[in-house]
Order: C-alpha cells, then structure tokens, then sequence
C-alpha cells in the first residue's frame, strides 16, 4: 500500500480540521483530495507529508508508521500552490538543489536534471530564472524540482490554482500523462470538480473534516453515497418531493428531497401522461451545450441541459410552454449529526 491514513484527527485550538480519517492510497496511484475551502484537505495533505503532526491516529507511507517522522526522513515530493521557487537560482540549480543537498555525485546531478527538463518539457530553458517563465513552465519547473529526488510519494496542493484557465486544462493533461510515466503515488489537493475527475484515478470527497466517499469518478457520480457529494460532483437541481414533475411521472421519491441531474430531464412539446407542464423562464447558450430555465406550477425552478441537436429539435424560447418528466431521480435518507 502507498499510503494508509488510520482515524487520523488534528485540530487548530477549538477547530477540528480532520476528524477521524481514514484512507488508503495505493502504491502508483493518481489520488484526487477534493472539497470545498475549509474541508480539510490541505491539512490531511500536510499531515501525509509531515508538515503537520496528528492530535491521534497513525499514517504509514509504503509499509512504514511514518506518523511521528520527520519531513526529510518520509522520502516525499511536495510542489506548493505558489511553486515556493528559489528566485536567484537558474531552472537548473532550482531542479539540482534536493540533489545538491543529498550530496548526489556531479555527474548524477546533471543527468538527472537535464532528463528532467526533458521529461516537463523545459529543454533549452535551463538557464533561465524563474521569473523568465510562464505561469505554468513555473509550475512544470516547481514539478521537476520535487520529482528530482526520486520521491516514493508526490504531494501536490492546488498545483494549478494559481493559473488561468486555458493553462490550467492544459496542464491536467501534461499532469495525467506525466504521472503515467514516472508512476510516483501522487496525491492532489483541489476544488476544482472538473480538474478531479479529469486527472484522477481515485476521487476522496471531503466534506467538515471528514471523508464523504471515495471512488473514481464514474462511481462518485452515477452512485453518490450522500447529499454532499450528489451536489458537489456535478451539476444538479434539488426539489421536493411533491414537486408536479415527481408526481405525474409516477416516481415515490421516500425522502422530502429530491435530487436531479440537468441531463436527467426529458422536455417534450406535446403532454403524455406522465409529463407536467412547465415554463421556460430563460435559454443559456453555453457553446456545446444548451442550459434551460424552467419553472413549474408552485414555483419551482430547475435547469435542464441539452445538446444543440436536441435544443434545434425543440426550438425553445422564453415563456414558451412545455412538458417535461425526470429520466433518473435520487433521494437520500436524513442524515442526523449527534450533538
């Protein structure tokens, strides 16, 4: 096993940041850390790498208690949000500095940086500083750096955050296809749902200092275990269960709340017995896909997603009338917090 988190706790003064995790990572792995801010996500990250000690529980990288280990002893490659760069340094001093430190031999020193600068695709940079870089050369390079000492886990907290958007999606590929070659047991912290399921094997949700679910990304969203992670992975409407739209189509929800996905809704012209009647309220472009407004009698609104072939089919416009009925609905029991 990679990493095994065993009920591991930690708090801040009266605040609870993780409350009694467990989880397990296996070796060569691409782990997803997801949750919204104040989750605990960062702090479990930190607890792995040591820069962090647990109030109780223990923490095991490749077989070994590391949980009272020191950070250099753990054998761990950390990038930061911020890449945390030496500024004076050339690329290549930055990526040479861990091996510098283990007083690698010269010659080792160099072949592995220049293999490194080709691995991230930094070749014929090398002499450059960082502020000569782009944002996400920076990030490649502060990747580099950790990978140099030939980490037995890679840690990465919100590696792309700090990057915009068009940068950000090309660099989840350059990380996906990375990792496929090196095959480091890397864990990532981000609150970018998208990002998660794009880069990751494995998703852990977090939700108030504790685990929701873990599973890829498939099974987070097709079989979500509660409320959370229904309406953090991906999108969805949450209406009640005597909402028309449940009644005349002949779904029982057994819960008060209902959960419906945009693209779990058929919208048709003409009434059927199963269909109720709603209004479209507004029409969003979004390019490759269609989000539609609608509102139904009791003043309940939701979102539907089409494809542009099926919005062409329909031709809807605002304060047209039609006739929708859901696809797949799902409802969870209450869930009760002890005092």
């Amino acid at each position: 096993m990679g990493i095994s988190v065993n009920n591991v706790s930690k708090n801040f003064g009266n605040f609870q940041a993780v409350d009694q995790i467990s989880v397990e990572i296996k070796t060569g792995a691409l782990v997803a850390l997801l949750g919204p801010s104040g989750s605990g996500k960062s702090t479990l990250l930190r607890l792995i790498a040591g820069l962090e000690l647990p109030d109780s529980g223990k923490i095991y990288l490749t077989g070994r208690d590391a949980t009272y280990q020191s950070v250099q002893d753990r054998k761990i490659g950390f990038v930061f949000q911020h890449y945390a760069l030496f500024k004076h340094l050339t690329i290549r001093q930055n990526i040479a500095f861990g091996l510098e430190i283990n007083k690698q031999p010269k010659n080792r020193i160099k072949n592995r940086v220049e293999e490194l600068l080709e691995l991230v695709q930094l070749h014929g940079l090398g002499d450059r500083y960082p502020s000569q870089l782009s944002g996400g050369q920076r990030q490649r390079m502060a990747l580099a750096r950790a990978l140099a000492v030939e980490p037995q886990v890679l840690l990465l907290d919100e590696p792309f955050g700090a990057l915009d958007a068009k940068v950000r999606k090309d660099l989840r590929s350059w990380l996906r296809h990375l990792h496929d070659t090196v095959h480091v047991t890397t864990v990532f912290v981000t609150h970018d749902q998208e990002e998660a399921m794009e880069v990751s094997d494995e998703l852990v949700v977090m939700n108030q200092g504790r685990v929701e679910q873990v599973g890829s990304a498939s099974e987070l969203y097709d079989n979500p275990a509660t409320p959370f992670v229904m309406s953090f992975i991906g999108p969805v409407n949450v209406l009640p269960s005597s909402a028309p739209i449940f009644r005349r189509s002949g779904y029982r929800p057994e819960h008060p709340d209902v959960f419906l996905r945009p693209h779990d809704v058929q919208i048709e012209l003409t009434s059927e017995n199963d269909t109720s009647v709603a209004i479209v309220n507004r029409v969003i472009h979004l390019g490759w896909e269609i989000q539609v407004e609608l509102a139904l009698e009791g003043d309940y609104t939701f979102t539907v997603n089409l494809t542009r072939e099926e919005f062409n089919r329909l031709h809807l416009k605002s304060g047209q009338r039609v006739h929708v009925k859901p696809k797949e609905v799902k409802s969870f029991a209450p869930q009760y917090v002890e005092a």
